[in-house]
């Protein structure tokens, strides 16, 4: 039964594989291929990762996406739990709020970060009326920043709303009832049930920080990020062996935050088992 119905499960992967290859494959070889055929070859990573410019790109997206991620899983973790275990009128309009931003594209949440924080934005205007200074942070890690966090946390909250609805109430009951605090149950009981759906989500949340392009490019204009270096080594100044190069370390570095995760997170489902 199962070999008669092989031939078919091989013709109904080939559109899948097809797609891969189209998408997937020919571009990471046209990539790898460009960023060895230049002049200097394998050295040119080298050169990427001493070069101050490059390092200093890597090392703020880095930071920033794992500030991003931080903040995240920590606001996203207490709202995901708190809506998950609450009901009150207003609660659905409140979840679908938390998860409007997913239909802004980055531009469009770049531009409401500078209608906030930028030189003329509501936050400006405060500060210019009750102190006589205009603060302006749009531009800056800061703005970044706050523009990461705001399309992150939707991408978090649903996992976390999801894998909070599953919890036993019961286990936090029983460790109360032995004495133990609120503090060890949330660290003992709760933070260990809620690792898988937050090892996963993060790692999402951190790939997304690091590869995110339309925010960065409307906010980073007094700071680099390495997909903005990206743009500018292959649009303005055609180093198609930097951009490549770039975009290959860019994609290793998510690609080693997710597999960590997926260990990470099988991990903690078989010791939670």
């Amino acid at each position: 039964m199962n070999r008669r119905l092989h031939p078919y499960l091989v013709l109904l992967f080939l559109p899948a594989l097809a797609v891969f290859t189209a998408f997937f494959f020919l571009p990471l070889g046209r990539l790898t291929v460009a960023s060895f055929t230049g002049p200097k070859g394998f050295e040119l990573y080298l050169a990427i990762l001493t070069a101050p410019r490059y390092l200093a790109a890597l090392v703020n997206t880095l930071v920033l996406s794992g500030a991003v991620t931080s903040a995240t899983l920590v606001i996203s973790g207490f709202t995901g739990v708190f809506l998950a275990r609450n009901d009150f009128i207003g609660k659905r309009f409140l979840v679908s709020m938390l998860t409007f931003p997913l239909a802004f594209p980055g531009v469009v949440v770049g531009f409401m970060i500078i209608l906030l924080a930028g030189r003329q934005g509501l936050v400006g205007d405060i500060t210019r009326a009750a102190t006589g200074e205009k603060i302006v942070f749009a531009y800056s890690m800061t703005g970044l920043f706050l523009g990461y966090l705001y399309f992150s946390i939707p991408r978090v909250i649903t996992t976390i709303i999801a894998a909070a609805e599953k919890l036993d109430v019961r286990l936090e009951e029983a460790a109360r009832s032995l004495g133990a605090s609120s503090w060890n149950v949330v660290c003992d009981i709760l933070i260990p049930a809620l690792a898988p759906g937050l090892v996963s989500s993060g790692a999402i949340c951190f790939a997304t920080s690091m590869g995110a392009f339309g925010t960065a490019f409307t906010l980073a204009t007094n700071i680099e990020v390495l997909p903005i270096v990206i743009y500018t080594e292959f649009t303005l100044l055609a180093n198609i062996g930097t951009a490549s190069a770039l975009s290959i370390l860019l994609g290793c570095i998510t690609w080693v935050a997710l597999s960590i995760a997926r260990s990470a997170a099988g991990n903690t489902i078989a010791a939670s088992a």
